[in-house]
């Protein structure tokens, strides 16, 4: 019907009045009318068709895996679609599997890693055990300076009769501690006696004033000869110490230098060839790199000799003359020169009963 009203309106004429204005016919309102139904038709249809579709969707919902994208912009040629379900992120087992991956090569790196360094261990110590025993037994050539050598034989020897020094020091320590004590108690002895014998009053009086000044006396001397004995701990255990252990340091430097020196000697005398000549490189670099390593030790035992010398002298020379006054003043009886010792020494003494505990620390 719609066909043959447009059909119809396309063969009509339009009459135009005097005024310019088109004229109206009763076959303009059908049209006009029938126009506005079919407008009103097809929106009405169109809408709910929207309805309908919109109302499917939302219960369904979008497939995402069959949608589209258009490349070329609405209309587009199917060239330019490409499908969204071939997009495909990283899945989960793609990540956790690459993660131990990952872990795995790492662990795998530092197991290559602490083998090549047992191997290189292994290495080293079986040329030094080779080298030693070749030097044990007279067939091996070892790297000797004459000079520093005899300076750390001097030095071990010199540990060795101040460790000698020191024991008796402090056995002269305990053994005048323990007269010490029995002063102090024979003092009080003979002043209890004092009050309860009154015939003999005035000489255990006299008896027991003499031990206790010897008893005040000999603290004085035991605080002298303390510090006497913890200087020279100190040298020997702490300051000749470090120094010999420099010079340990320095024996295995040399001992190593002398194993890859010895295997470079070893390898020039073999065939030339070009595996021969890679070893001999390679041999060269490990031997130039111990003997760095043995010179700069070298140095620094040089200089710390040269330094605990000097300390040496240092300490003993206070330390003697202080021992030497001490004992000195204290058989002569002479307590000011005894306490003017100490004095000149800044030494100071603890005052009695400071190395019992409290009774909160017996608990």
């Amino acid at each position: 019907m719609a066909d043959g009203i447009m059909s119809k309106a396309a063969t009509m004429e339009i009459p135009i009045n005097r005024n310019g204005n088109t004229g109206t016919l009763p076959e303009d309102d059908g049209l006009e009318q029938a126009a506005k139904l079919q407008w009103r038709l097809d929106e009405k249809v169109g809408s709910c068709r929207g309805a309908r579709d919109l109302q499917q969707v939302m219960v369904s919902g979008p497939n995402l895996n069959e949608t589209s994208i258009v490349s070329g912009g609405y209309g587009g040629t199917a060239e330019g679609i490409i499908p969204t379900g071939s997009i495909k992120g990283p899945s989960m087992h793609h990540s956790s599997s690459s993660s131990s991956m990952t872990a795995e090569d790492a662990g795998r790196g530092v197991a290559v890693e602490k083998l090549e360094t047992v191997k290189k261990w292994g290495l080293n110590t079986y040329k030094c055990t080779k080298q030693m025993i070749s030097e044990r037994f007279g067939r091996g050539s070892r790297t000797v300076d004459l000079e520093l050598e005899a300076q750390i034989e001097l030095l071990r020897d010199t540990k060795r009769k101040y460790e000698n020094v020191l024991r008796l020091s402090r056995a002269l320590t305990n053994h005048f501690y323990n007269m010490v004590q029995t002063q102090h108690a024979l003092g009080d002895t003979f002043a209890d006696l004092s009050q309860k014998s009154p015939e003999l009053r005035d000489e255990f009086g006299y008896n027991a004033e003499t031990q206790k000044l010897l008893c005040k006396n000999g603290e004085t001397l035991l605080g002298a000869i303390n510090f006497f004995v913890s200087s020279i701990n100190t040298l020997v255990n702490k300051t000749m110490e470090d120094t010999l252990m420099t010079i340990k340091m320095y024996e295995n430097a040399r001992l190593e230098y002398d194993a890859y020196r010895s295997d470079l000697e070893e390898l020039s005398l073999g065939p030339r060839d070009a595996a021969g000549v890679a070893r001999i490189d390679a041999a060269q670099q490990h031997c130039q790199v111990q003997k760095d390593k043995y010179e700069r030790l070298r140095s620094d035992v040089t200089i710390k000799l040269k330094f605990l010398e000097e300390n040496k002298v240092k300490v003993m020379h206070k330390q003697l003359l202080l021992f030497h006054n001490a004992i000195s003043a204290y058989f002569a009886g002479n307590q000011q020169q005894l306490e003017q010792t100490l004095k000149q020494f800044s030494i100071k003494l603890k005052p009695p009963g400071a190395d019992k505990p409290s009774w909160l620390e017996e608990q």
